[in-house]
C-alpha cells in the first residue's frame, strides 16, 4: 500500500524481500488507486500464495488449475480440487468475493500472458464467449445485432437474488435510536434509515455536499437533499462506491449521487452540529467526526461507524449483526411495498443501478413525482419534525 501525493492510496504486491511482483504490478497499475485496485490486489495475494504452494507459474498454470483454485476458496466445481485453501479461522469466499476473484484472475492472466508472450492455451481458454442475454443487449449500443459477449470460465454461476436480502430485524430503528449514546450516532442511524446511503458515501460526506433547504443553489432537486461525491484522498479514506461526475462552482456542489433528505434527518443534523460538531470539529470540512481519543475532532471512519452499529445492536439486544447495508435493503423494500410494487420508485430511492435488484425497463421516475414523494413520506413517518 503506497500513499500518493494527493492523499489517496495505491496498492501493489510485494515479496518478503521487499521486491515488487512485476506481473501483478503491471496488471494493477492501470487501476490507479481505485477501489478495484485494492480489491483485486487482495484477491491476487491470496492466489499467488496458493500458486507458490502448488509449484506453478504463469508459464505452467492451466485453466483446470485455476478452476481448482476457485474450488479451494469456496466455489462449487465439478472436479477434485485438493485441500481447501481458506481454512479456519479464515472463511471460504462468499458469492460476491468469488465473482471478484474470478474477474481478477482472468484479467491478471490475460495481461501477464500477453506481456510475456507465454501460455497461449490459457489465454484462449480465458477468452471464451457466450450468447448475450436480454440484459446484455439492453446495455449495448445496437444491442439487437449483438451475437456474443465475453465470458469468464472461472466465474461461478449466479444464484437468483433474493427479494429480502439481510434486512433489519423488526423494530430495529427505534431500538437502535434508544441504544446510541451520542447525537452523531443518532444522526447516523436516522440517515441510514431514511435513505439508501452506503456507509462509504455517508462517512465521506463534506458539509458542502448537504443542501438541506428547499430550492438549493445546485438546481438539481427542489427538495432538501445531499450529493454523494467520490473524492480522491479523503483523510479518513472513506470513498463513495459509485463515481458519477460532480463539480463545485462558487461553493455549490452539483452532480454526484443525489439523495432526498427527510425532516428527521435535518433535525438530527442540527442537533449534532450545534453540540458535538461545534465543540470538537477541527476545520477539515467533513461531516462525521471522532468524539473521543487522541484524534478527537478528526474525520470518522467507515469501520468505526460499522463498529458503532454492531455495539448499538448488541445493547438493544437485536438478533444478528447490524450492518449498514441492511438499512439500504430495508428502505428499498419498504418503499417497494408502500408504493404498490412500483419498482421504478424503489430504484430511484435506492440509487440502484442493477437490473437484478429492481426492474429498470420502464424508465426513470422524476425525483418530484407524486408517487416518489408519497412513498418517501410514508416510510419516513410523521415524527413531529418541522
Amino acid at each position: 500500500m503506497l500513499k500518493r501525493s494527493g492523499g489517496g492510496l495505491s496498492y501493489a504486491i510485494v515479496w518478503p524481500d521487499c521486491s515488487v511482483d512485476e506481473e501483478a504490478d503491471s496488471y494493477l497499475r492501470p487501476f490507479d488507486g481505485s477501489g478495484s485496485q485494492k480489491t483485486y490486489a487482495y484477491s491476487l495475494v491470496d492466489h499467488l500464495r496458493w500458486r507458490i504452494r502448488e509449484g506453478l507459474t504463469t508459464e505452467t498454470i492451466g485453466i483446470l488449475d485455476l478452476k481448482r483454485y476457485m474450488g479451494a476458496v469456496g466455489a462449487q466445481v465439478q472436479m477434485p480440487y485438493g485441500q481447501p485453501w481458506r481454512v479456519p479461522p479464515q472463511r471460504p469466499y462468499g458469492a460476491s468475493a468469488l465473482q471478484v476473484a474470478a474477474a481478477a484472475l482472468k484479467g491478471f492472466y490475460l495481461d501477464a500472458c500477453a506481456r510475456s508472450g507465454v501460455n497461449d492455451e490459457l489465454r484462449d481458454a480465458l477468452l471464451g464467449t457466450r450468447l448475450p442475454t436480454k440484459v446484455d443487449k439492453s446495455r449495448a449500443f445496437l444491442g439487437h445485432v449483438k451475437k456474443s459477449t465475453p465470458a469468464n470460465p472461472l466465474a461461478p454461476s449466479r444464484s437468483p437474488r433474493r427479494r429480502h436480502p439481510k434486512m433489519l430485524p423488526d423494530g430495529a430503528k427505534p431500538e437502535l435510536l434508544g441504544a446510541v449514546n451520542t447525537a452523531r450516532d443518532e444522526m447516523v442511524v436516522r440517515w441510514l434509515s431514511d435513505t439508501s446511503l452506503r456507509i462509504g458515501g455517508l462517512t465521506g460526506l463534506h458539509l458542502v455536499d448537504l443542501h438541506l433547504r428547499e430550492n438549493a443553489g445546485c438546481g438539481e432537486c427542489q427538495s432538501p437533499h445531499l450529493h454523494v461525491c467520490h473524492r480522491w484522498g479523503n483523510p479518513n479514506r472513506a470513498a463513495a462506491k459509485i463515481k458519477p461526475d460532480w463539480k463545485m462552482v462558487d461553493g455549490v456542489i452539483t452532480g454526484g449521487e443525489i439523495y432526498r433528505v427527510s425532516p428527521a434527518m435535518i433535525s438530527s443534523y442540527f442537533r449534532y452540529m450545534t453540540t458535538e460538531y461545534a465543540k470538537y470539529a477541527t476545520g477539515h470540512g467533513m461531516l462525521l467526526i471522532q468524539l473521543a481519543g487522541e484524534n478527537v475532532g478528526e474525520p470518522w471512519t467507515a469501520d468505526a461507524a460499522r463498529g458503532m452499529l454492531r455495539r448499538a445492536g448488541r445493547r438493544a439486544e437485536l438478533p444478528g449483526r447490524i450492518t449498514p447495508k441492511a438499512f439500504r435493503h430495508q428502505i428499498t423494500n419498504d418503499v417497494l411495498d408502500v408504493s404498490g410494487g412500483n419498482s421504478m420508485v424503489a430504484k430511484v430511492v435506492g440509487n440502484w443501478a442493477s437490473a437484478q435488484m429492481v426492474d429498470e425497463v420502464y424508465g426513470h421516475p422524476d425525483l418530484h413525482s407524486p408517487e416518489f414523494t408519497a412513498a418517501l413520506q410514508q416510510v419516513w413517518g410523521d415524527e413531529g419534525h418541522e
